[in-house]
């Protein structure tokens, strides 16, 4: 039987919400598919996603549609040189007739934020949402406002331009869940593209509602990780720092600094979520090393002889992945 949404709509018949708001998403967007689950990972485990990707690629239509399928609110803020913090988070306004001042709310009060272009905006509109990413929250004046429930922050670059750009500080990237590369389609994905673009096409309907999507956090929550699977993500990250540890200590003097603990905990929160998506209460080493390079290359600071070498944060990571024990599945379900 069909599982109907919030507003009537209904799924697929037996899928859990997670499938049916991916399969409403898909309905309009094409490909994307890394993408797409990447988002849900993000929303489900309470993180916040970088893509980078060229223009025309579908990053902002994605976006909205998720918000569509959730039934939540989405905001679109076009990051520029001249944008300041009031811009995003809001300001106080003086209210003559009333002779009081009143708070305007910016548009990071919405469920689903795009921040297009972040790296076009100075370091104080950056730095503005900082708090807002980590903590949930505005602080305008001396009042303090809590943001809505789900909230999801997905910021997108532009690889191929950098006039009138600012590179995102260190603090800022660390705050990412995870960074996404997102690539051109191939033909038959591209015809399809075309040929929806002029077809007229159902609107996404809402699917689950923001209530719902925070219950199923809360199920998240429950996804059984084993001990050698957290053993498994800090000794990845561990690694990043100091390759020498697995014999690779060749890639040393490509790694200025390597991963915080925050890649750590993201990584296992986000693997939590990806097991969830797949219909299990238990996270596997498949999870965690699927996005393994997704919630580290950002977190790599490369040396001057990598970017001399045009060494990449993703082959860095790819031989240490190759180079690490991998936990036995079957002993983890022993130990359960």
């Amino acid at each position: 039987m069909n599982t109907p949404g919030p507003n009537g709509s209904a799924g697929l018949p037996g899928a859990n919400p997670v499938e049916q708001v991916l399969y409403e998403v898909k309905k309009t967007i094409v490909g994307q598919d890394a993408l797409l689950e990447r988002l849900m990972v993000a929303l489900l485990a309470r993180g916040h996603i970088l893509v980078e990707g060229v223009p025309g690629l579908a990053k902002t239509l994605a976006v909205k549609s998720l918000a569509q399928a959730i039934g939540g609110q989405f905001h679109r803020v076009q990051f520029t040189p001249d944008l300041v913090p009031a811009d995003i988070v809001g300001t106080r306004i003086y209210h003559q007739p009333s002779g009081e001042f009143q708070v305007s709310l910016g548009p990071v009060f919405t469920n689903l934020l795009l921040a297009d272009e972040i790296n076009r905006a100075p370091a104080k509109v950056q730095s503005a949402l900082l708090e807002v990413m980590q903590e949930y929250q505005v602080t305008i004046g001396r009042d303090t406002h809590h943001v809505p429930r789900p909230f999801l922050v997905m910021a997108t670059q532009n690889p191929i331009e950098s006039e009138g750009t600012y590179p995102l500080p260190e603090a800022q990237v660390d705050r990412f869940m995870m960074k996404v590369l997102v690539g051109y389609p191939n033909a038959t994905e591209e015809f399809v593209i075309v040929e929806r673009a002029i077809l007229h096409t159902a609107p996404i309907q809402a699917i689950i509602s923001p209530e719902q999507l925070v219950g199923l956090q809360q199920q998240v929550d429950r996804v059984y990780v084993d001990p050698s699977l957290i053993e498994h993500s800090v000794r990845l990250v561990n690694t990043t720092r100091n390759p020498a540890l697995v014999g690779l200590g060749d890639l040393q003097r490509y790694i200025a600094f390597g991963a915080s603990p925050r890649a750590s905990i993201n990584l296992v929160l986000a693997a939590r979520a990806l097991a969830f998506i797949r219909g299990r209460d238990y996270a596997l080493p498949q999870d965690l090393t699927d996005l393994a390079l997704d919630v580290l290359r950002h977190r790599l600071v490369l040396s001057y002889e990598a970017l001399s070498d045009n060494v990449s944060a993703d082959a860095i990571l790819g031989r240490i992945l190759a180079a690490l024990p991998v936990p036995d599945p079957a002993l983890m379900a022993q130990g359960r």
